[in-house]
């Protein structure tokens, strides 16, 4: 057991756990710790649970002997999640909107799929329908956002770190490089304070949260460096035209959805050689709900 969980915390899932601990015990206390905790709790209690349930009915189903043989596995990627959406969300939430926001979350991961994975990043995509359900609020604490500077390069080292182990450097350079130089160039042509608040905190610690720990998502982003620097052009076109024209809260989120749906139909028609919008019939019947 103890080889297990040392072998999971060398992991990229087992070290980005720690990392979103680490940066959650810093934030935290910041935040209040009983405003905090309640929904941080129970979201990943919740989401670990319903994750468990489904992966043991899935492989008790499982026509392999071997999986149904297998013990209850421990649901990291759920916590995860949980962690992502309870760090996103405004720690003043009440704890059941932290909670069914992180259980949706998981459900998602079942309901939009391909063949080969999920579709969607499940965290941002539960995020994003919470915004329409609950009216939820996005303050991005749990990337630092209220501590003092020298405590924030905590979040840039751990960033580095891992998006370095999942390899996607050229992703998280292409996506701020593009990201940032939109809202520079707009900031000369236009009024300036209309973008001005993208440089200041808190929306700076943010993007730079979400380029680390969402936009890495192995499972709906790509391995492949020139697909990755595609990848990374589109969500901060897309982020940047949320920003502009539509002014959410969940601009980077839809930013990333949009790269989701481009990823999981490139993975989807790679062997077809097709260009968009070809075969883009077969892949929506392909990822639709039950489909």
């Amino acid at each position: 057991m103890l080889r297990k969980v040392k072998a999971f915390f060398k992991t990229p899932k087992g070290l980005l756990t720690i990392i979103l601990v680490i940066l959650t015990g810093i934030a935290a206390p910041h935040e209040g710790l009983r405003t905090v905790l309640p929904g941080l709790l129970s979201a990943v209690l919740a989401a670990g649970f319903v994750d468990a349930l489904i992966i043991r009915a899935r492989n008790l189903r499982a026509r392999n002997v071997e999986l149904r043989k297998k013990p209850w596995e421990f649901p990291s990627g759920a916590v995860l999640t949980a962690l992502i959406v309870a760090m996103v969300l405004r720690a003043q939430e009440p704890w059941y909107v932290t909670t069914i926001t992180s259980v949706a979350a998981i459900l998602s991961k079942y309901i939009f799929r391909s063949k080969t994975a999920n579709v969607f990043n499940p965290a941002a995509l539960a995020i994003v329908a919470s915004y329409f359900v609950f009216h939820t609020g996005q303050s991005w604490w749990g990337a630092l956002t209220e501590v003092p500077l020298a405590a924030q390069a905590v979040l840039l080292a751990a960033g580095i770190f891992i998006t370095d182990r999942v390899n996607k450097m050229p992703l998280v350079l292409t996506f701020l490089g593009v990201y940032l130089v939109l809202f520079t160039v707009t900031s000369f042509v236009t009024d300036p304070r209309w973008v001005a608040e993208v440089f200041r905190s808190p929306d700076i610690e943010a993007v730079l949260y979400f380029s680390f720990i969402i936009l890495t998502d192995p499972p709906t982003s790509p391995a492949k460096y020139p697909d990755q620097i595609v990848y990374g052009v589109i969500v901060a076109v897309v982020s940047y035209a949320f920003f502009e024209w539509a002014g959410v809260v969940y601009y980077l989120l839809a930013g990333v959805l949009t790269g989701n749906i481009w990823e999981s139909w490139r993975r989807s028609n790679r062997r077809t050689g097709y260009t968009f919008p070809r075969g883009m019939g077969t892949y929506l019947r392909e990822i639709a709900p039950f489909g």
